[in-house]
């Protein structure tokens, strides 16, 4: 395991950091491990290589994620994929989301638990480096969306997965309370139960559909999260 406090020092800075390097902890009380997750390329790796590692380790009983500071964590690096892709290397970005991707199902199907404590921004490669952990905890400052449909972009990191299996459509009674007023209060009457005679998407459709932003009641409310707390 990496000592505490140690950081990979490379100094790049993506779109989805919080900070340029990642901390991994070992609380010997607890038996856990805390990885403060930004994603760039490296930072995938490593994250990989510490999940292996730590399912296999009988010291290791469940893997905390947290953000530091405003953020969980807000995406992958986007913007070094497109630069590499303008200047016309694509392989670099294939890379970066091979290695995202795998580690995606590693998290979906880890034998041990991981408790991700979503204090902050959950957006695109965050929600894949914490929704598919078995214990997500939102908090009164949590803010999840898949902003990938805005860029031309599926939702990826396994979201068609875990946005699909959310509960409630929008019109009936077992739609989640705060997305259904969200949705509602900008719709006539005679159009809250069906669209052009098409009935509501699920909730899941619709973040995906439309990149629309849910704190963290809302959160609670369709699934995302399985906790809520306050913060402070």
């Amino acid at each position: 395991m990496a000592p505490p406090g140690s950081t990979n020092g490379d100094g790049e800075q993506g779109i989805g950091s919080c900070r340029r390097e990642l901390i991994f902890e070992d609380i010997n009380i607890k038996q856990a491990s805390t990885v403060e997750c930004p994603l760039l390329s490296n930072e995938v790796s490593k994250l990989l290589e510490l999940f292996v590692a730590y399912e296999n380790d009988c010291n290791v009983k469940l893997v905390i994620l947290k953000g530091n500071g405003r953020a969980f964590c807000a995406g992958g690096d986007v913007a070094a994929v497109v630069r590499d892709i303008n200047g016309g290397d694509w392989r670099l970005g294939a890379n970066f989301f091979s290695k995202e991707f795998i580690l995606n199902y590693v998290m979906a199907t880890y034998s041990k638990p991981q408790v991700s404590i979503l204090n902050g921004i959950v957006m695109g490669g965050g929600a894949g480096a914490s929704m598919h952990g078995r214990f997500r905890i939102a908090t009164e400052n949590s803010v999840f969306a898949m902003p990938e449909t805005a860029l031309g972009l599926f939702p990826d990191v396994g979201a068609s997965y875990f946005l699909s299996r959310l509960p409630g459509f929008f019109g009936n009674s077992s739609c989640p309370l705060f997305i259904c007023v969200r949705l509602r209060s900008m719709l006539p009457i005679r159009s809250q139960t069906q669209f052009f005679g098409v009935p509501f998407p699920s909730a899941g459709e619709y973040v995906g559909l439309t990149g629309a932003r849910l704190d963290g009641a809302e959160m609670l409310a369709c699934g995302l999260a399985t906790h809520f707390v306050l913060s402070k």
